[in-house]
């Protein structure tokens, strides 16, 4: 068994978590697993190779309200999926501020999250 050792937790996204390119208003895809510095994302649109994206999502909480996160991110890989006209993507956040990690990490540290 492999033992994957990263540097900030990840929970995975049990709903459908949209996540629109801020700069076009276009939904790029929905997000596979979330942590504080990165995150999965499930693409349904195309992706620049080793490309700067400006991404804003929605984040539920327990008490039904929503925090939107706007994060600029740096695609860092693509893989294909098994579904056609979808890929999965790697990103890592940049210039993420305390204000916006925040809620990243609620979410994150949420009860009854799932860990990855």
């Amino acid at each position: 068994m492999i033992n994957e050792f990263r540097r900030a937790r990840r929970r995975k996204a049990a709903d459908t978590i949209l996540v629109v390119d801020a700069m076009t208003e276009r939904v790029v895809g929905r997000i596979g697993n979330l942590s504080e510095t990165g995150m999965l994302l499930m693409a349904g649109a195309p992706l620049a190779d080793d490309a700067l994206y400006q991404f804003r999502f929605s984040l539920p909480s327990d008490d039904g309200s929503e925090s939107t996160v706007e994060v600029g991110a740096h695609l860092l890989w693509v893989d294909q999926a098994s579904a056609p006209g979808q890929a999965w993507a790697g990103f890592r956040f940049i210039g993420l501020t305390e204000h916006q990690a925040g809620p990243l990490r609620a979410w994150i540290d949420a009860p009854g999250s799932r860990y990855e």
